[in-house]
């Protein structure tokens, strides 16, 4: 074969056989390029064997993702099938495993992206079931391709084997596919577990001089601890192993991005424990962030209409899960600021950057943007729209599907389709709906009110405009203490909310914001919880990219004591926002609940850098030195929040407990009075005085104080019964505790 020419392919060199084919490197000579051909073998060309080659070609020719290999075509010339695909330099991870255990970096690395690429296929319903470390190559730049899906299934067709057939490598074999039962994408995950066994130890899990004593090692022994042949691998490698290791497929990972997201964990905690510069595993995705429109109009109150413009463009591309769009609140901290366009693009960690202006005269528009490449500053792409007012979706959806092109990315697995819908034919409302999201985004009880008067106005105008009615109801639930606005009772909030998210719903059920509002709803309102996981989860799928969907659906997390769901999900925003202060506080509120109070101390140090006006860090940083029986640093930390926010009623509440902790029981009793007096200025909720009550050995006034929460519906209850203090602990098992959390339907 080698120097034969098979349509306009040369053959150049064989690169390797396997049982299902051949595969050479060839050069294409009509679009002078290097490919590699896969023939399917002589012996193979029977019927089963063929039809299951060409569904191989079409289940990965379906993904087009940077850690796949890309699959270009499928031909047939003179009776010989073959498959037209990306080349690839470099070695597979089993010859790199030959020479040694890699470094808990570099397979930290790796695996990251081993897992974002079976994420994609799965999210196609193609599971690989041949995954192992001669499948996966490794290019000279670090760069991790999936290659051979050749053992692929696509849910809801045809099985490229048998249910109860044992293809693929024994030594990599799930527990269901070597009893020869049905699989689907955990199998993936079993394998991919292997695989980050051999890349940290060296070898296999699971072994045997042949393959019957392989599979009895599979389904019946445990692996070998990883840390015992690997003695520098920090703690957390094991937890993860043993997750994706788990005999039974329902206490497996139940999907790469919680994999991921724990894997991201270990890669901060890895660099932290080596004391070196921290680092972010590289993402192989596109990247982009939207700046702030500049107002080029000659009325300055137009601004929040050039904001809006940036931010709808940012809604529309994050629909593409290829992309990485940087969220609105990291883009938009540089508003203003001059910066030069390498530094914002260091800080946000992207490669290219889109800028815009906004000239509005009347019924006029102006509109330029440019996509700009981080790394040289050239303009990639740039364009000017003069238009009417009526045609700014149009150009939006421009604006977007031109960066797609330039990025060369892939729109939904299908051809390139609308991304920006026109949401109303009354540019009034939509006006007003921007300038609602811009009272919003300000977040104060004088801006609410603002941005709800805005958001009925829009209703008014085009009473079917559902996206007003998604951020009324969003609005309304900030306006409660669930937002900390304190702005509406609960019983004066429950039917504007309930009203607004129906109706946002009813008009358009595929909004993400209207199913986060309705999934707090559920909880907050309703104790509601299988109906707010499934509301969150619904937001999820319609919106995986939008970075307030992310932190809502943590928060539900925090509701139910979720905190690891809470963490990870919480690392998928900072990858998308990483100057959110809310983003910050989320992950580092998660990290002490979750009981780990060096990270949590690190990170909340790490907001109060960022901005010491942010509140909620103090009180978090504060409590986790406590944790730690650290109470001379707590009570620095309160103090040091004294001259700032005064003697707010939470933050002496905070110190009430650190001397209750530190058997202080004057100090406790002076604050408490002092709480009670400001009690009459402030609506305080029961369980801060629950907490006064434990500092002072008073369990039986703590317990009715959490009964009088109840009856307000009081969303605090279940961060207090999940507070990591011995005292808590143990009231929890009280049985009129336990009746207010039977009540709640809460099993934290």
């Amino acid at each position: 074969m080698i120097g034969k020419t098979i349509s306009h392919y040369k053959i150049i060199e064989k690169l390797g056989e396997g049982g299902m084919g051949v595969v050479y490197k060839a050069e294409d000579t009509k679009l002078k390029r290097i490919i590699a051909l896969k023939f399917l073998s002589a012996i193979a060309l029977g019927g089963e064997d063929k039809s299951r080659f060409l569904r191989e070609a079409q289940a990965a020719a379906a993904l087009n993702h940077p850690n796949i290999c890309t699959i270009h075509a499928i031909d047939e010339v003179d009776g010989q099938m073959f498959i037209v695909m990306e080349f690839i330099e470099g070695q597979s991870l089993r010859e790199r495993i030959e020479d040694g255990p890699s470094k808990i970096e570099d397979a930290i690395k790796f695996a990251v992206q081993v897992a974002d690429g079976l994420q994609a296929a799965h999210e196609k319903g193609i599971t690989h079931r041949d995954i192992k470390s001669a499948n996966i190559m490794v290019t000279e730049s670090g760069q991790v391709k999936i290659m051979d899906f050749g053992l692929a299934k696509i849910a809801g067709g045809a099985q490229l084997t048998k249910d109860h057939s044992t293809l693929g490598t024994v030594a990599y074999m799930s527990p269901e596919q070597a009893r020869g039962e049905p699989v689907d994408h955990r199998t993936d995950i079993w394998a991919f577990g292997v695989v980050l066994y051999e890349m940290l130890t060296g070898q296999l899990p699971f072994r045997g001089e042949y393959e019957a004593a392989m599979m009895y090692s599979i389904l019946n022994e445990e692996p070998e601890p990883a840390s015992s042949l690997q003695s520098d691998m920090p703690a957390g490698f094991e937890a993860v192993l043993k997750k994706a290791l788990a005999k039974k497929s329902d206490e497996r990972y139940q999907n790469m991005s919680d994999v991921i997201a724990d894997l991201k964990n270990l890669f901060v905690g890895t660099l932290s424990a080596m004391s070196t510069t921290k680092q972010s595993i590289p993402d192989s995705k596109p990247s982009i962030a939207v700046m702030p429109f500049a107002n080029m109009s000659a009325d300055p109150e137009q601004e929040y209409f050039c904001d809006g413009m940036a931010e709808e463009i940012i809604n529309a591309l994050t629909q593409l899960r290829e992309l990485r769009v940087v969220a609105r609140t990291s883009a938009f901290s540089f508003k203003g600021q001059n910066t030069d366009i390498r530094a914002i693009g260091e800080k946000l960690k992207v490669e290219t950057i889109l800028e815009g202006s906004v000239r509005k005269a009347g019924n006029r528009l102006r509109i330029t943007a440019q996509l700009i490449k981080v790394a040289d500053g050239y303009h990639l792409w740039s364009q000017r729209y003069d238009r009417q007012l009526d045609d700014v979706f149009a150009i939006q959806d421009e604006i977007s599907l031109s960066i797609v092109e330039k990025l060369k990315t892939e729109l939904f697995g299908e051809q390139p389709q609308v991304l920006v819908q026109r949401v109303t034919d009354n540019m009034e409302a939509y006006n007003l709906y921007l300038k609602g999201l811009h009272y919003r985004r300000k977040w104060s009880p004088q801006t609410a009110p603002q941005a709800v008067a805005c958001f009925k106005q829009a209703i008014e105008l085009d009473p079917e405009f559902a996206k007003p009615y998604a951020s009324l109801a969003g609005c309304y639930t900030e306006m409660t203490d669930v937002g900390g606005l304190n702005l509406l009772f609960r019983d004066e909030a429950y039917p504007l909310i309930k009203d607004a998210v129906d109706k946002a719903l009813t008009l358009e059920n595929a909004l993400a914001e209207a199913h986060v509002v309705l999934g707090l709803f559920n909880c907050v309102f309703e104790w509601d919880w299988p109906g707010g996981e499934q509301a969150c989860k619904r937001a999820l799928e319609l919106n995986s990219n939008d970075v307030s969907t992310l932190i809502w659906c943590a928060y539900y997390y925090w509701i139910t004591g979720c905190y690891d769901e809470a963490i990870a999900i919480m690392h998928r925003a900072e990858a998308l926002d990483p100057l959110s202060l809310v983003t910050q506080h989320m992950i580092g509120g998660s990290y002490f609940f979750a009981r780990r109070f060096d990270e949590a101390i690190e990170r909340c140090q790490h907001i109060i850098e960022m901005d010491d006006h942010y509140f909620l860090a103090y009180i978090y940083l504060s409590s986790s030195f406590a944790c730690k029986s650290e109470f001379e640093q707590a009570l620095a930390t309160c103090q040091k929040a004294l001259p700032i926010f005064g003697r707010h009623p939470v933050l002496l509440h905070e110190m009430a407990r650190l001397y209750g902790r530190w058997g202080k029981r004057s100090e406790v009793l002076q604050l408490n009075e002092e709480i009670e007096m400001l009690s009459e200025k402030y609506s305080i909720s029961p369980i801060l005085f629950a907490w006064t009550s434990i500092a002072l050995g008073d369990q039986e006034e703590a317990i009715a104080h959490i009964e009088k929460a109840f009856e307000k519906c009081d969303l605090l209850i279940p961060f207090f019964l999940n507070w990591p203090w011995p005292e808590v602990e143990s009231l929890r098992s009280h049985p009129r505790i336990q009746a207010v959390m039977q009540k709640m339907g809460l099993e934290l």
